[in-house]
């Protein structure tokens, strides 16, 4: 079986055991700040088994794509040198929202894996563990599926603690967790390795296919495990690891997928040799990098772009070690679109994104490479002794991505060597922080699970009775709450909308005879809708009604920004291309923030073409329309999908704007509150438009007075600027391109009046000149004089005494200029750069530089004629 033939007959096994097949989420977790990646089959389901949400299925069957190379999943120099280490992964999955348990988890899977109709896998070749007092899975495996007992391993806490197992799962340290039971395939006798929990077990012959996780227990902040009412089960098969089993291979690198992949790679790179491991990564950084990139990610310096980054310049080492030149990766898309297209196809919907992204890293990388060359010479040049220090060598990599390797190479041409030990060192601190930043201790018994449904009513009403079903006070469901408590108060129905899709939630007041509660934010947790605010007056208790009103003011701008968010969303598509994609947003009622995916700044021009395409559709007035659809009928229509929701089978189609081509000027996925008209919004205005990260551009806008309030104050500082240029209104540019052009002939004056000058102090300083240590030696304090002024004075001097050491102080104010040189004859000996680092730590301040020329900057203070007196006998020293 193909490994496309595999995923399929697992999904469609499960489909008739009555569950529901549900696509692959983004490898950008959703709402999930806990996750760098998405690196497991439960991860979109988290909010399910948490209690927090409930969807129309108890049961699920998956495909999920992951990602496990940052924070503690990270083993990406391990990708290609062994069997199973990968980047990208696709995990197959079923899953029990507290439906069935042990018995059916256990039993389905083993017969999709051992039934002829399924996989068929010769039942001698598996085994299983369990956790060590998990009785039930035992006798299960024993006594219903009839397995021996010398094939179920019973493994234990084997680390360090109670419950720390490879057979017990745990969401957090606090929160849903239990046993697990894997299964194991035995690749036979050839291969070296052990069973679990031998010592051999991290061998190659016995591969774990297969993991049951049957989530039974809570575990509170205190280690105590509580029975879960409702039991859970999420299960999960590695696609890759699978195939290998069938395709009869040990190495995932050997199944199909893969050897088409390295196939072309070796096409690509023009290398006959498939068996490389720098083939294998190649192939494998292809899949995680073109999947990240379709999933929005772009290459930065930080979070998951930096990770992203990292993989791309990885790939790309290998192929120009063997033997690549110019750009290339890129090409590995198609072959990949040709295994993967047809079960993915956001791979050929954005394929001219990916392309691009990965051209303009490779092209950057190349000149990255040049600048680590630089440094590396510079580092070179005043390098004492004959060994590279490690944490050098680790900034090249870390900084720069320059390979270790390359600069040993480099070493060993000028007959060096590098600290390898002294890089592990740094290395082994790297991967320790990026395993601190994974760890992310969320107690998932502190957040609020509310098991009744809101009903929202704020579609069409700012003001509605409603009835408490919950109040909840410092985490705990209490029954009333008074004056001054906070707290937090679910209704069975309600006008206040709950913070999603970017719009913040509602504010407002819950009334009735016996208090009065203030809201001040609206959350949703499940479906439910929380109130969280602050009893002003008497009390409250549940199973009352209140009055529940909103600020309507706020919610109607509210409106206005939300409305305008999409149609600036378009105007973007329009101006800027079909690239745009919102990544981000922020609705409130004095503001809006939308990010969106753009390489390049907007320019000015651009800016005012969607401001005018926006204020067409406002003027236009024409009306907002909504309409409930099937997700397949509303992709049908044109809707595009908003960054970070998730979407049920039904879904609301925002309409709004003009006809074009019989399509809407905005179409659009969302549950948020809208203006019943576009002329309802005002006017628009762009306030701030500049970069949030690599490929992600940030515009800031408002409507309504908002807006107007910003055209009017830039009308009142044109005209303060004319008060003071004495120019009436049509003159305003004339005049300061004048007042400009003056201030500029101005400053070159002055600039030439300082040249002067400093011809004239430097024939007064030379004569200061002194000889220390043997060398040539001018040291100087010159008053009222500023950084450029001191390089002036120095470049005077310098023309006169190319053979001398020279150390400048410039004092202005409370600030104090350093510049320091040194002949090129002396530098073996005396550094520039180590003089201005001296004075700067004595001074307070800071500088650096090369061997013949540094700067550096302090502030001005009791110890600075101390600290310059005493430098002559710092420089007799050197």
């Amino acid at each position: 079986m193909t490994s496309a033939e595999i995923r399929e007959a697992f999904l469609h096994f499960f489909e008739t055991k009555g569950h529901t097949r549900v696509a692959s989420s983004s490898l950008v977790p959703a709402n999930d700040p806990t996750l760098l990646f998405t690196n497991a089959g439960m991860n979109q389901f988290k909010d399910c088994f948490l209690g927090l949400e409930k969807r129309d299925y108890v049961r699920a069957t998956t495909s999920q794509k992951c990602v496990r190379a940052g924070g503690k999943h990270n083993d990406l120099d391990n990708v290609g040198y062994t069997a199973r280490h990968h980047t990208f992964f696709e995990m197959l999955g079923n899953f029990s929202f507290g439906d069935y348990f042990k018995r059916d988890a256990i039993t389905y899977a083993w017969e999709f894996l051992t039934s002829e109709q399924w996989l068929g896998l010769n039942k001698d070749n598996l085994y299983v563990t369990v956790y060590h007092t998990d009785d039930e899975a035992y006798d299960i495996w024993n006594k219903e599926v009839g397995l021996a007992p010398e094939r179920i391993i019973r493994i234990g806490d084997n680390k360090g603690e109670k419950y720390a197992s490879d057979n017990f799962w745990a969401m957090g340290d606090t929160g849903p967790c239990g046993p697990c039971s894997e299964i194991f395939y035995d690749h036979g006798d050839h291969i070296w390795g052990g069973l679990p929990g031998s010592a051999e077990e991290d061998g190659d012959r016995y591969i774990e296919i297969w993991n049951n996780v049957f989530m039974q227990f809570n575990r509170t902040a205190d280690g105590v495990l509580h029975a879960l009412p409702a039991p859970s089960v999420d299960t999960g098969m590695g696609l890759e690891r699978i195939s290998a089993v069938l395709q009869h291979v040990n190495s995932n690198y050997d199944i199909d997928l893969f050897q088409h992949l390295i196939k072309a790679a070796a096409e690509i790179i023009g290398t006959e040799d498939q068996g490389q491991p720098s083939l294998r990564v190649v192939a494998d950084h292809a899949r995680s990098c073109c999947f990240l990139i379709a999933d929005g990610v772009n290459p930065s310096n930080e979070g998951r772009g930096y990770v992203l980054r990292r993989i791309i310049r990885r790939a790309i080492r290998h192929g120009n070690k063997l033997g690549a030149t110019g750009t290339f990766f890129y090409k590995m898309l198609q072959p990949l679109i040709d295994v993967m297209g047809e079960a993915y196809p956001q791979l050929i919907e954005n394929r001219e994104r990916i392309e691009a992204a990965l051209i303009k890293e490779e092209e950057q990388f190349a000149k990255t490479l040049e600048q680590g060359l630089k440094v590396l010479e510079g580092e070179l040049s005043q390098l004492k002794g004959n060994v590279i220090p490690g944490e050098v060598v680790f900034k090249l990599y870390d900084t720069y991505g320059f390979p270790a390797d390359l600069t040993a190479d480099i070493a060993r041409e000028r007959e060096l060597t590098i600290d390898e030990a002294g890089f592990e060192t740094e290395m082994a601190a790297q991967r320790q922080r990026a395993r601190d930043a994974g760890k992310f201790n969320v107690d998932y018994n502190s957040i609020v699970k509310v098991d009744s449904e809101t009903q929202f009513e704020g579609y069409t009403a700012t003001q509605g009775q409603g009835q408490i079903v919950a109040i909840y006070k410092d985490g705990e469901q209490v029954d009333e709450v008074v004056e001054g408590d906070e707290a937090l108060i679910v209704l069975n129905q309600t006008p206040f909308y709950a913070e999603s899709g970017g719009q913040v939630g509602d504010t407002g007041i819950f009334k009735n005879e016996t208090g009065i509660f203030e809201v001040q934010d609206t959350k949703k947790s499940g479906a439910a809708f929380v109130h969280q605010g602050i009893v002003t007056m008497g009390s409250l208790k549940a199973a009352q009604n209140v009055e529940a009103t909103v600020k309507a003011d706020l919610r109607e701008a509210t409106a206005r920004n939300h409305s305008a968010t999409h149609l600036l969303h378009a105007a973007l598509r329009q101006v800027l291309g079909s690239h745009v994609q919102q990544k981000g947003s922020l609705v409130a009622s004095d503001i809006l923030r939308f990010d969106f995916a753009n390489d390049q700044p907007v320019s000015f021009e651009q800016l005012q073409q969607v401001e005018r395409l926006v204020n067409r559709e406002v003027i236009a007035n024409t009306a907002v329309t909504t309409e409930v659809l099937d997700i397949e009928s509303a992709k049908a229509k044109g809707a595009m999908m908003l960054f970070g929701e998730k979407y049920g089978d039904e879904v609301r189609v925002l309409s709004m704007g003009s006809i074009i081509d019989e399509k809407n000027f905005s179409i659009e996925l969302c549950g948020g509150i809208h203006v019943k008209r576009t002329g309802d919004i005002g006017l628009f205005k762009i306030t701030s438009e500049g970069g949030v990260a690599a490929g992600v551009r940030r515009i800031e806008a408002v409507t309504g007075t908002k807006a107007l309030e910003a055209v009017q104050k830039v009308d009142a500082t044109i005209q303060q600027i004319n008060g003071l240029l004495k120019a009436q209104k049509d003159q305003t540019l004339e005049k300061v391109q004048a007042t400009v052009e003056h201030a500029s002939s101005l400053q070159k004056q002055i600039e030439q009046l300082n040249q002067k000058l400093a011809n004239f102090q430097a024939s007064e300083l030379i004569n200061q000149m002194q000889t220390i240590a043997g060398r040539k030696t001018l040291i100087s304090t010159v008053q009222n004089v500023d950084a450029k002024a001191l390089r002036h004075l120095h470049d005077s001097i310098k023309s006169k005494f190319n053979d001398a050491v020279i150390v400048l102080a410039g004092v202005e104010a409370d600030k104090v200029s350093l510049l320091a040189s040194v002949a090129q004859e002396f530098t073996a000996t005396l550094k520039a750069g180590d003089i201005i680092k001296h004075l700067s730590q004595e001074l307070g301040g800071k500088g650096g530089g090369k061997p013949d020329l540094a700067q550096g900057g302090a502030p001005l203070n009791d110890k600075f004629d101390q600290v310059m007196a005493a430098l002559p006998a710092w420089l007799e020293q050197k």
